[in-house]
């Protein structure tokens, strides 16, 4: 009887929680609502993001600004070519006095990590955050150190950059929930954030509007907003086409079905509903997917990338009624 009122309340509160959070974010990140929802979907619905955009158009702000709407830690860390594992997950110094080795946590011990161009670290650094993001833990000499909840990675590269970086390989794209682009700011709206940035930033004076056990609150209600039959079809048929397609070398596995489904769930809980249609996949489709198709080199020579698959599915499914 307890869960269940547990559950109501959640569900109930869900959607006035996210708003809060949004609104707030938005007082930094003027004019991008449909950014801002996607990276709340992200942590409610447990995932990471992938931000690729040129710089400045705010994607650090956007983790900054997320982090104090929580009351939540943040850090940011600056990959470059130079950088080791043990300075994303910490390290075991010996301590003369206690006579034995002390964990030194690293920047990952956080609830908002920000893994600012991630695609300049070499690979064996950017494997060290794999088992942070996928089993929110990190394992230093053996020993297994639980990360802080809520818990998300938001990565940052700039896609027009190909000199000193390190393509991000398909395991590591996969355990992202959503990659998307912020995009440059409408003229009035640039307007208002140069007019605002000059006496200061706005996201000094980010107040929290919600905690972590609101966070997980939100997420729990996520989690058992209801998804029919025909909807669990319809995400099958598209999953399929991408593996299916004469355009893909490598279609979505599970890892993107269940993406798709979670940030679908997360997506209408933001709209406050407890159930899942075919719009919410539909608005979240390629977020999901399209970063884990491989196009053929065929497909890639006439310009198809795995964004314009996806559309193409998206558009030709047919959708449950």
């Amino acid at each position: 009887m307890k869960l269940m009122a547990e559950t109501v309340m959640a569900v109930g509160e869900a959607a006035a929680v996210c708003d809060r959070i949004a609104g707030n974010v938005e007082r930094v990140i003027i004019g991008k609502r449909e950014a801002v929802e996607r990276v709340l979907v992200a942590m409610i619905a447990r995932g990471h993001v992938l931000l690729e955009d040129v710089p400045g158009v705010g994607k650090t702000m956007l983790a900054r600004s997320l982090a104090a709407s929580i009351g939540g830690d943040f850090r940011r860390i600056q990959f470059t070519p130079d950088l080791l594992p043990t300075d994303v997950t910490g390290v075991s110094i010996y301590d003369q006095k206690q006579g034995e080795f002390v964990f030194r946590p690293g920047p990952i011990f956080a609830n908002i990590v920000l893994a600012d161009e991630i695609n300049r670290a070499s690979p064996r650094t950017q494997s060290s955050l794999l088992e942070a993001m996928e089993e929110r833990q990190v394992t230093v000499d053996g020993v297994t150190y639980s990360l802080p909840q809520p818990f998300m990675v938001i990565a940052t590269e700039n896609p027009i950059e190909y000199e000193g970086v390190y393509p991000l390989p398909e395991s590591q794209l996969d355990r992202f929930l959503l990659r998307f682009s912020i995009g440059y700011p409408q003229r009035n709206e640039e307007k208002q954030i140069v007019r605002e940035q000059l006496l200061g930033h706005p996201v000094q004076d980010l107040e929290p509007v919600a905690s972590a056990s609101d966070v997980a609150a939100v997420q729990r209600a996520a989690a058992g907003c209801h998804v029919s039959e025909e909807i669990y079809d319809y995400v099958l048929d598209l999953i399929e086409g991408t593996r299916s397609s004469s355009d893909l070398y490598l279609g979505a596995g599970p890892r993107g079905s269940l993406a798709l489904v979670r940030s679908a769930q997360a997506l209408a809980t933001i709209d406050g509903r407890s159930f899942v249609g075919p719009d919410d996949i539909k608005a979240i489709g390629r977020a999901a997917l399209a970063h884990r198709l491989i196009p053929r080199p065929e497909a890639r020579v006439n310009g198809v990338t795995g964004a314009d698959v996806v559309e193409a599915l998206l558009a030709n499914t047919p959708v449950p009624s």
